[in-house]
Order: C-alpha cells, then structure tokens, then sequence
C-alpha cells in the first residue's frame, strides 16, 4: 500500500468500504462499489489500495489502533472497578463490533477478517490485554482492587470472557448488555477481594 496523501481521503475510502462490506458482504463488494461510495474513480482508488483485502486490513488496523485509546481513557476515569470496566469493555465494542452484529453478512465479515488480517487481530488483542494487565497491576498496588493470580493471568481471563460475549453475541443491545454485566459482575469481585485483605 502507497503511504496516503490525504488522510481525509483515506478516512472516507475506509468508511465508504466500510458501509459497502457491511451492505453487500466482502466477496460481493467490487473495487468498483468503494470507489463509487468514496466518490472517486476506481484508478484515483488503486493509488491507495492494492485491493479490498488490504482496505480490510487497514480497516482492522484503525479498529484496534482506536479502540487502545478508547480503553486506555476509559481506565483511566475514575469510579469503580465495575463503572470503570463497563466504560471500557463498551468502548472495545465499538462500532466495528456494532456494525458486524447488525449486519446480515456479519459471520462473513468475521470470517473475512479471521482470514486476511488475523495477525493484525492477534497483534490488537494482545495490546488490550496489556492495557488491562496494566490497569489492574496499577489497582493492585494502591489496594483498589485484588485478585488471585498475576495481572497478566487476569487480563488473558477478561480477554478470553469478551470473546466469548462477543461470539455469542444475536443483537448488539444484547451484546452491550452483556459486556456490562460482566464488567459490573468482575468490578464488584476485585473490589470485594481488595477490602478483604
């Protein structure tokens, strides 16, 4: 991919391929359909991108670079565990997540991304991990919040959790709720291990 020269162009190639993957799926969805939503020519659309996998990939790659700095800021409010960890895991599921629950082609669009930017995906959850490892490590050692085991085994636990909603996920309300739920259910649990100490 060439180094973009307007990043306002670059951010509505992104959306528009965006809103044509969620309309028509990645494998119906043409060069030609993003060139047209992003209100270019197909060549001015090839000085950006080889091809759709790699505006997909750069796709993923905004998601996760946006969603570390949605969840870093929510850590770092205050409020409780629970208020704090609901604030976080709603910024993770963020409007990609939305978007590929509410659309009909979403189990093709998780498995388009599993396919060509499954790296990326491994990369950007490893990162959340270590903003979460980070934020309970910190807790910890102020005697906020406690719990059993290292932060590092904590966060791969929340981690594997929001997965799991996420894959069970039937409408994105749901989903939501979910996520706070379970932020509220883990909040009240490291809140209460740190006063019983």
């Amino acid at each position: 991919m060439s180094e973009p020269k307007d990043d306002t162009r670059q951010a509505a190639i992104l959306d528009a391929a965006w809103q044509c993957f969620a309309s028509y799926g990645f494998r119906k969805t043409a060069m030609d359909d993003i060139a047209r939503a992003a209100g270019m020519s197909r060549p001015a659309l090839y000085q950006h991108y080889r091809n759709k996998e790699d505006i997909f990939r750069s796709l993923a790659q905004n998601h996760f670079d946006e969603v570390a700095i949605a969840v870093r800021a929510a850590l770092a409010k205050p409020g409780s565990a629970g208020t704090v960890l609901a604030e976080a895991f709603t910024a993770q599921g963020g409007r990609l997540i939305e978007a590929m629950v509410r659309s009909p082609h979403g189990m093709e669009l998780i498995d388009t991304s599993r396919a060509t930017s499954g790296d990326i995906a491994e990369a950007g959850e490893a990162r959340l991990s270590e903003i979460y490892r980070d934020w309970l490590a910190a807790g910890q050692s102020v005697g906020r919040i406690d719990f059993e085991g290292s932060p590092e085994q904590v966060a791969a636990t929340i981690a594997a959790a929001l997965k799991g909603l996420k894959s069970a996920a039937k409408s994105f309300s749901g989903y939501q709720a979910s996520l706070r739920r379970f932020a509220h259910l883990i909040g009240a649990g490291l809140e209460a291990a740190a006063s019983s100490r």
